[in-house]
């Protein structure tokens, strides 16, 4: 029974009942449908992006080594995490600083064109985590994530020495 508007409770006006299916019947398909396409969406390999930006002229071995190397430790020798985030400034993007600084004509091809050039930048990139700059100071988590980023060059040198 219906009052100047008012319905009585637990009753629902024909109005509010086809309102209701109507937003049910739009909102909630799209809703559903944008989160099963972010599921079903293939992730992004954020290992390879890293290596193309420090490697895009080395050979196919090097960057089977590089993925291998991601895969087994769980990071990459930039130190972009699983997300597409950023999680230090990695050794590798200091050499490519450096590579810009000193006008090298492709400051990103950091690992070379051999297998030779690639042990030698990350040979350099574990010397420089094992000899930090005196004075710089970090936190317990960018410690962490270098700790990892040297775990990542470990297993990419042993594996690019199996190569050579």
């Amino acid at each position: 029974m219906s009052i100047n508007g008012i319905t009585q409770t637990g009753m629902v006006s024909g109005y509010e009942q086809a309102r209701s299916q109507k937003y049910q019947k739009k909102e909630t398909p799209a809703f559903l449908q944008n989160i099963e396409e972010k599921e079903t969406a293939p992730k992004k390999d954020y290992a390879a992006e890293a290596f193309e930006r420090v490697g895009p002229n080395a050979p196919e071995s090097v960057r089977k080594a590089w993925m291998e190397a991601a895969k087994e430790v769980g990071a990459n020798g930039l130190g972009i995490k699983a997300n597409g985030m950023m999680s230090h400034i990695s050794q590798m993007m200091v050499q490519r600083l450096t590579n810009q600084m000193q006008g090298k004509a492709n400051p990103d091809d950091v690992l070379g064109s051999s297998v030779q050039s690639a042990i030698s930048a990350v040979t350099k990139a574990i010397y420089n985590l094992d000899n930090p700059l005196p004075g710089s100071v970090t936190s317990i988590e960018v410690q962490r994530y270098k700790l990892q980023e040297r775990q990542f060059y470990q297993s990419f040198l042993q594996k690019l020495q199996y190569l050579d």
